[in-house]
């Protein structure tokens, strides 16, 4: 599945490209997760401003509305000047006059939905129960700290669920409680403030390198220009299981945890 930092660099990759482009038409394939809510052909005529990110949303402001994009668990956004004709899997072209954008997803989980603005009905339940930006350079942190006292769940189960930061998947969480020296089983609530504090720290650190590696290519992740990520080439403990640690030299140990793998040292992640 694309993370925030592979959704991230999905944006940076067709931003500067695509705005201030004239929407020309719009094709729908089959089903996605969500309907887009209103007929393609409306779209033509509108012109982009530009490229925003939510969580794991693309958000593409247009001069009228607001499209609000997901990758789902297999989606990746291509954006050429002339597109081949479109395969089984492409469900959507957004064709403007600077190129057009593609989204392919072969398990359709992704979506396209339009909406009038970010107060719009439709955007605010998408939108609206996210937590906060770990990339944000003002991040709230009383706000985490108070999130991570009301649970009594595992602190990388905490992370997983999308609260009380945004787009923390299962790679970048198990990356971040290694660089923290937090075991992902410890219960969130009795994390002390300096530890909360470092882990937060490290969740920013993390998903700002993977975003500079281009994300993490593990199956065939590539952003709308065909580059692919190289973050997992330098992952600390992920899919790294029986190998020694790069720091202690401890085999990398794996567990499950709600049905996903956790990777972590026993030794740099002693609690």
């Amino acid at each position: 599945m694309p993370e925030l930092p592979e959704v991230e660099v999905t944006r940076l990759s067709f931003a500067q490209a695509i705005a201030g482009g004239r929407i020309l038409s719009a094709r729908l394939g089959k089903p996605l997760r969500w309907p887009l809510g209103a007929d393609p052909a409306t779209l033509a005529g509108r012109a982009v401003q530009g490229v925003r990110r939510r969580g794991k949303y693309l958000l593409i402001d247009l001069d009228t509305g607001l499209l609000l994009v997901h990758l789902g668990m297999s989606g990746s956004l291509a954006f050429v000047p002339q597109p081949a004709p479109p395969g089984p899997h492409d469900h959507f072209d957004l064709v403007t006059d600077r190129g057009t954008l593609r989204l392919h997803d072969p398990r359709r989980f992704g979506a396209v939905v339009l909406a009038r603005d970010e107060q719009d009905p439709v955007a605010r339940k998408l939108l609206g129960g996210l937590g906060m930006e770990p990339l944000s350079d003002g991040l709230d942190v009383p706000r985490f700290l108070d999130g991570l006292r009301r649970r009594q769940v595992a602190i990388k189960q905490v992370l997983l669920s999308g609260d009380p930061v945004v787009g923390v998947g299962n790679i970048y969480a198990s990356e971040a409680l290694f660089l923290a020296g937090i075991r992902p089983t410890v219960r969130a609530a009795r994390l002390s403030r300096p530890r909360a504090l470092r882990l937060l720290a490290a969740i920013h650190e993390v998903l700002a390198r993977a975003v500079a590696k281009g994300g993490s290519t593990l199956r065939d992740f590539s952003a709308a220009d065909g580059a692919s990520g190289y973050f997992q080439l330098e992952a600390m403990v992920y899919d790294r299981a029986g190998q020694p640690c790069r720091v202690c030299g401890t085999p990398i140990r794996l567990l499950r945890q709600g049905q996903r793998s956790t990777y972590y040292c026993p030794t740099c992640q002693k609690a």
